[in-house]
């Protein structure tokens, strides 16, 4: 260590907020280069090229072959499928001397596609799985976490072509056992979820979630069954419609000073008769949704006041589109949305979208905004008294809630997306038009699938989930030494001890980081804790009777063992 590139900190760095982040910046395994970019240093390389070595093991051993596209890529390719526009601001765009539009790739289905076209057009050439494992770049507008969030990462992406649908199941349920024994190597607790396709396109989809409570992405499980879902997945049970005969009329009431929903809960349970909740009063959200290329389109979102719109649910809803909250500019320019008491009417007569929860069916009775200050409608009906232009999925997913196939309740849990796969079917064949000739002769359209995993990320969620409070703990696979050997000694006898030890061990394959610094005792102990090898051996005051000391980071103990022997007690303890 005395020579390793490696500075330890003793404070966590004033950025960092998530466990992962502060200690691999603590232990000199990552310093932050610019926002959301880092740079790896010696010990967080090896870590890095540990998980890309294991996740290239399984790649091949699937029958995926690996290939390796360039980063910067030009613009015609995504203009093609339309996603040069539909990224958005995510996108890193630039132009080069000429000023031919290029950017850096955050995925790469049109080149994968490409690629194959060019070289396959024969139903005998399929199927076939590429896959590359290459920095990414995405444009964060809030890069957080370290390495869970940048605006530059390493990633796995493998694309799958087949002749038909069933060709592109049997490649999608290969890639979904690979990651699971990919995850079960490395020891990560996760769960499979149903997924959105966003941006990707295509049909089905599942997320690969590590369970950790600082991750972004919520996720739900049914307490009575396997369903499992990304909340921006989870379809809402729809409820019978009901028969609105007989229902008293619509009327509107002085409701007062009554702007929120709870200051008009109270008012019902004053001046009506009945006891009433959030839960009967219909919350309307302004918004604007610009589709690509297109101009914002004023929306209403209507959903139960007991609950919140969730703007990632809404987002993956309308996705490509861009989606805001309405600005004051906004209502000031459109006065007949009186804020604090929107209701459908005035919405519908203003020729903006009124979109609803599926929640509110037909004969559903709503209290819910008149479109004047300080009134509000009781018993408005939907199917008599307005009806919606469509249905969204946008109120927030609850514990407790009905699971959507409908056995038992949800339960909701915190999870950091570490892979994504999709069935992507034909939407990048079409845009490229690729056809390879069928066994008959006739042109045939090829399918996808696409497959992420997040390689860098990897890194920080193994670090988020194996940490203690003393410091990093690496699973064996992908620890950057086996063996963190200690010298807690002066003597010159058990230095040079030391010193044969590490020898031996490296002459019987062990890796070993060597502390041969002039520092204390309690300073290297504090950085092998720091740094997480999974074994720490140190030579201390042992020495003279003839012992070492054996400390499994994981398990917490300590063990003294015979100096004669002790490679072979280190080997037995490195493998088990």
């Amino acid at each position: 260590m005395s020579n390793l590139f490696l500075r330890t900190l003793r404070d966590d760095p004033a950025d960092a907020e998530v466990p992962s982040h502060k200690l691999l910046v603590r232990a000199g395994y990552i310093r932050r280069a610019a926002p959301g970019v880092y740079e790896w240093l010696p010990l967080g390389l090896k870590v890095l090229r540990a998980v890309e070595n294991l996740v290239r093991e399984e790649m091949d051993a699937m029958g995926a072959q690996e290939i390796l596209l360039p980063a910067l890529l030009p613009r015609d390719p995504y203009e093609t499928t339309g996603r040069w526009t539909e990224y958005g601001p995510s996108l890193f765009r630039v132009k080069d001397r000429k000023g031919a539009d290029m950017m850096l790739g955050p995925t790469h289905e049109e080149v994968f596609t490409q690629l194959v076209k060019g070289e396959y057009s024969s139903y005998k050439d399929l199927p076939v799985t590429l896959y590359q494992i290459q920095t990414k770049y995405r444009d964060e507008e809030r890069p957080r976490a370290g390495l869970l969030r940048g605006r530059e990462f390493v990633m796995k992406d493998s694309y799958s072509f087949d002749m038909d649908d069933a060709g592109l199941q049997a490649s999608y349920d290969a890639h979904r056992i690979t990651y699971q024994r990919i995850f079960d190597r490395l020891g990560i607790e996760y769960v499979i979820v149903a997924a959105t396709s966003g941006a990707m396109g295509g049909s089905a989809s599942e997320e690969f979630l590590a369970v950790a409570e600082v991750g972004e992405d919520t996720f739900v499980r049914s307490t009575e069954s396997d369903y499992a879902a990304n909340v921006e997945a989870v379809v809402t049970p729809v409820p019978a419609e009901i028969p609105f005969d007989g229902l008293p009329a619509a009327v509107a009431h002085n409701t007062g000073d009554t702007p929120t929903i709870d200051s008009l809960v109270a008012w019902a349970n004053e001046a009506l008769d009945g006891t009433y909740t959030a839960a009967d009063t219909l919350k309307n959200v302004m918004v604007k949704i610009r589709k690509p290329g297109g101009e914002w389109e004023i929306t209403a979102v209507a959903v139960p006041g007991d609950r919140e719109v969730d703007m990632k649910r809404l987002e993956a809803s309308v996705e490509p589109a861009e989606v805001e909250l309405l600005t004051e500019a906004d209502f000031a320019a459109n006065p007949t949305l009186v804020k604090g008491y929107i209701g459908p009417k005035a919405v519908q007569a203003a020729e903006f979208a009124y979109l609803a929860d599926p929640r509110v069916v037909s004969g559903t009775s709503w209290i819910t905004g008149a479109d004047k200050p300080g009134e509000h409608y009781v018993n408005l009906v939907c199917g008599r008294d307005f009806t919606p232009d469509g249905v969204i999925e946008a109120a927030q997913v609850r514990a407790g809630d009905p699971s959507p196939d409908g056995k038992g309740v949800l339960q909701t849990a915190k999870g950091i997306e570490i892979g994504h796969i999709f069935q992507l079917g034909r939407k990048y064949t079409d845009a490229f038009a690729f056809d390879v000739l069928g066994e008959n002769g006739k042109p045939v359209r090829v399918t996808m699938g696409s497959y992420g995993l997040g390689v860098s990320r990897m890194v920080a969620v193994l670090a988020e989930q194996c940490h203690d409070d003393k410091g990093l703990r690496w699973p064996r696979e992908v620890a950057p030494f086996d063996v963190h050997l200690v010298i807690a000694n002066k003597d010159e006898a058990a230095v040079a001890g030391a010193q044969q030890l590490a020898a031996d061990l490296d002459a019987a394959g062990v890796s070993v980081l060597f502390d041969d610094r002039k520092a204390s005792p309690g300073v290297k102990f504090k950085d092998a804790e720091l740094l997480g090898m999974p074994t720490v051996v140190v030579v201390g005051r042992g020495w003279a009777e003839g012992t070492i000391e054996i400390r499994d980071r994981f398990a917490g103990e300590a063990n003294a063992v015979p100096v004669d022997g002790a490679i072979d007690s280190i080997i037995a303890a490195v493998r088990g």
